[in-house]
């Protein structure tokens, strides 16, 4: 049996590139007048997307001396079309010519992302009623575009003489791999701190990647790998890494509730893993499928497989997690990361689950973390009076929409805002008022996500924000550990890039909850410590205490030890709890690089329940 012949020209571009476009189909069989053909380009329109023609007439089909104009069609799902109508019959054999584009000054853009056969179809329904059943399929290969960056994926913390493998990503201005780059470059390895010894010359691999096994370092502290091209004399720097004689915690990184523009988590949950765990070069990931009632239970169960099957140990860890939709203000938004593999998908509108307290009865607590997300957005708001503190053990405080931490009013410096749309901010649902009624949790970070009904904040003019990361401090690298490092609340979150922060309280790492019953000193001094390491120079380090800014450091450097006491009387600091009448107070962490990007640490509560007349007859007297 004869197949139709699909060429796409050019056949193989670079990422961003303009071209115009044609694709040549030749029928294996005859097409009659009447005939109708859509042509799917597969985009949205999105910034990252291939480009859509701005003029209607741009689109073209011709044949033989004659041509016909396409008329734009979008589909449900948001992708564009053109549909056209042959006006006479085309014989088998004969070449038909879609052109994107009259002259190069109609160029359009491909997308920015690399892909390797990206497919457009061609439907034909030779009836002309519009069903369009049958497709041939053209595909271009995408590649990365000139070298513009090097990324460099290393750990955050190692141990004295532990060996470890540092990954080298050359990549373009989108972020896609590369080899496409002189071929006399030349990029000179070195450390940024000691060892200046060290200096290697590495050639760009076509590949556009490269694996250094086995480094080490043998006297601890604050590292960084610096890279320097040697023809264009640009210098890239990989995050720090803090090397501890001793330290009982590994850093992992990855991102909570994200939806990027090219890979879909539901429709292709596999390229989607694929790109966190390769492209990325995250740690770990967690779906955030909604459950308004777009996924199908055939479609839950593949997100689940492939969920399991891309989990594993020291490689890679992957969350099955969903998105549930509460009422405004009294229950607010969730993103429910699961502890286990083939969790059934909990729907609103089902019996058992159409209210939150019903989803926690169902499960018992470490099945699942309710993660609280959006809680100032005025339509999706959470006012933390009815908090669930075994189920809800972390909140979203930045994503690509913005930051929860506090009201625009009270100097919040990423407010949540949607290009184009007005939305009430309600401040009950910030982070700081919810702590200071003594509601417990760690922090999250997320990014952008477009499904479901958070879909109505997605815009074309895109996220306001970079999207966010969260750290996890666990033991070992294994899906258990991190959900129980999360439970535990061991997290810090950034905007972005990879802020290292370490941060204790009398030895009491970030997520504690520490009684002056047990360490009784903490009523009259509380001797805060830790460091952090920045990407780029650290403007500012806020211990934020009881929800106000109450010690400030203007490190002006990447680097800098902390080591603090507060020694302010608990009794007089201390917030009280509106429903227990209990006294505590919180901590902690946020940090501001010159650039702009921000970290925060989880915090640590001191819980006052022993007076200072009973510390001090605990005191010896002097003979």
């Amino acid at each position: 049996m004869k197949r139709s012949l699909c060429v796409a020209e050019p056949a193989i571009v670079r990422a961003h590139q303009k071209c115009l476009w044609k694709f040549h189909y030749t029928p294996s069989f005859p097409l009659p007048a009447k005939t109708r053909l859509r042509f799917a380009l597969m985009s949205h329109g999105f910034d990252e997307e291939w480009e859509i023609p701005k003029k209607a007439n741009q689109v073209v089909l011709e044949w033989s001396s004659s041509s016909v104009t396409g008329k734009p069609f979008v589909d449900e799902d948001g992708f564009i079309s053109y549909d056209f109508t042959l006006t006479k019959e085309i014989p088998a054999g004969e070449m038909l010519t879609i052109r994107l584009g009259k002259e190069e000054s109609a160029a359009t853009r491909a997308q920015m992302f690399y892909q390797r056969k990206r497919p457009f179809f061609l439907y034909i329904d030779t009836k002309g009623k519009g069903e369009f059943k049958d497709y041939d399929t053209f595909s271009i290969d995408v590649k990365g575009s000139t070298l513009h960056n090097i990324r460099v994926i290393v750990p955050s913390i190692v141990e004295k003489n532990q060996r470890f493998d540092v990954y080298l990503r050359f990549e373009d201005a989108f972020g896609n791999v590369t080899g496409l780059a002189p071929d006399d470059t030349l990029i000179e390895l070195s450390y940024d701190q000691l060892r200046e010894n060290l200096n290697w010359k590495l050639f760009v691999p076509e590949t556009g990647f490269l694996t250094l096994p086995n480094l080490y370092f043998n006297e601890p502290g604050i590292y960084r790998l610096r890279l320097k091209n040697l023809q264009s004399g640009e210098t890239y720097y990989s995050p720090p890494i803090h090397c501890y004689l001793e330290f009982p915690h590994q850093v992992f990184w990855g991102i909570f509730r994200d939806d990027p523009v090219r890979r879909n988590v539901e429709k292709d949950t596999e390229a989607a893993l694929r790109y966190y765990r390769d492209d990325a070069g995250l740690q770990f990931f967690a779906t955030s499928s909604p459950e308004n009632g777009t996924i199908s239970g055939e479609l839950w169960k593949q997100i689940s497989s492939q969920v399991a099957e891309f989990n594993e140990e020291e490689r890679f860890v992957a969350f099955l997690g969903q998105t549930y939709m509460g009422e405004n203000r009294k229950e607010g938004v969730r993103h429910i990361i699961y502890a286990k593999d083939n969790r059934p998908l909990v729907h609103k509108k089902d019996s058992k689950y159409n209210q939150l307290k019903k989803v926690y009865k169902a499960h018992i607590p470490k099945d699942l973390v309710s993660t609280v997300i959006l809680s100032t957005l005025d339509g999706y708001a959470y006012d933390f009076e009815e908090f669930e503190p075994e189920y809800e053990r972390l909140v979203e405080i930045y994503s690509a929409l913005g930051s929860i931490e506090c009201s625009k009013k009270e100097g919040n410096d990423f407010p949540v805002a949607v290009p184009g749309k007005k939305i009430g901010e309600v401040k009950e649902g910030t982070v700081r008022s919810a702590l200071d009624r003594n509601k417990r949790f760690g922090f999250t970070a997320g990014g952008f996500d477009r499904k479901g009904d958070l879909g109505t904040l997605a815009t074309d003019a895109g996220p306001q924000y970079s999207p966010g990361m969260t750290a996890v401090l666990a033991t070992e690298y294994t899906r258990d550990e991190l959900f129980n490092a999360i439970y535990q609340r061991r997290t810090f979150v950034t905007t972005g890039e990879k802020i290292l922060i370490d941060f204790r309280i009398a030895e009491m790492p970030m997520g504690s909850e520490i009684s002056t019953n047990v360490k009784p000193g903490l009523v009259y001094n509380r001797h805060i410590h830790g460091l952090v390491a920045g990407v780029d120079q650290i403007s500012r380090i806020e211990i934020i205490r009881g929800g106000k800014v109450w010690h400030e450091i203007n490190p002006k450097n990447n680097f800098f030890e902390l080591a603090v006491d507060d020694s302010d009387l608990l009794e007089k600091v201390a917030l009280q709890d509106p429903n227990t009448g209990n006294l505590f107070t919180y901590y902690y962490l946020k940090v501001v690089q010159k650039n702009g990007h921000t970290a925060w640490s989880s915090p640590i509560w001191v819980d006052l329940e022993t007076k200072l007349e009973k510390v001090l007859k605990k005191v010896p007297k002097k003979k």
